[in-house]
């Protein structure tokens, strides 16, 4: 008789990957001169001794960020805070020890005199007894207040009980400015099991449950409604959430936190619907 023999190989597990020695995220990049922005900095020591005086820095190139923005805030350093050395702005941790990560979130202000431009943030992790590469973060835009319009979306429903059960919205686009806005669309959805009804200022797209709301202008300050109506039936039943998402505009929107917007209403087999 012959043996079989089955072999077994082991797999190595993959390995893992080496976080960098410094990584920012940027929040927004587009400002305007006066605004605020943050950029959190998480520094990582990948070597095998304690870094003394560890600190994250921040640079601008080819402008000096020192040159543009001023530190309002810094969270997670020691009580030294932060603090300007030459160029760049610097956020101390105390020793970090091999493998240690610390992370600092910098509020910084636009200058109100720094004009329209861009620079790349560059960013380091830099002690006492040793500097890191300095690495290249992303791009920062200081807009002209011309060339910026932050619009705005919001959506009301008001529920109708009865035999069909119908739910109408309002959606709602605000210019804040501070430029003119135009060629704005907000493309709203509903659920199943709703049924599309009527709508004003928005298209229906095909047979789907997705409406185009279209604005051709908004001058800064001004806001702009379109409305869209669907159908549950006299067995709807449950909870029922539409949304509404602005997809384009022109020029530049620089604040994506307030682009969309959600409503939920609740169906009682048709007869009683309440947003």
């Amino acid at each position: 008789m012959v043996a079989l023999t089955t072999a077994f190989l082991a797999m190595a597990p993959a390995a893992q990957a080496v976080p960098p020695s410094s990584a920012v995220q940027v929040s927004p990049t587009t400002v305007l001169p006066g605004q605020t922005f943050t950029v959190t900095e998480t520094i990582y020591n990948n070597q095998n001794f304690t870094v003394t005086f560890a600190k994250a820095a921040i640079y601008g190139s080819p402008t000096a960020i020192t040159d543009v923005v001023d530190v309002v805030s810094c969270t997670g350093v020691t009580s030294l805070g932060c603090f300007q050395a030459g160029s760049s702005y610097r956020a101390p941790f105390g020793d970090l020890e091999a493998g240690g990560t610390r992370t600092v979130v910098f509020t910084l202000r636009v200058k109100d005199n720094a004009a329209p431009g861009q620079f790349t943030l560059q960013h380091q992790f830099v002690g006492d007894n040793y500097a890191f590469d300095i690495l290249d973060g992303p791009v920062i835009t200081i807009a002209s207040p011309s060339t910026l319009a932050d619009v705005k979306v919001g959506l009301g429903a008001t529920g109708h009980g009865g035999l069909n059960a119908r739910i109408d919205y309002t959606v709602t686009v605000t210019n804040n400015g501070p430029g003119a806005a135009s060629g704005i669309r907000v493309v709203a959805t509903y659920p199943a099991p709703l049924s599309f009804a009527s709508a004003t200022g928005c298209t229906r797209v095909g047979t789907t449950r997705t409406l185009n709301c279209d604005f051709a202008s908004l001058a800064s300050g001004a806001s702009a409604t379109a409305k869209f109506s669907v159908d549950g039936g006299l067995l709807a039943l449950g909870t029922y959430t539409a949304t509404a998402q602005r997809t384009a505009s022109s020029p530049t929107d620089p604040n994506s936190a307030n682009d969309s917007a959600s409503k939920s209403c609740s169906a009682l087999t048709g007869l009683i619907v309440t947003c």
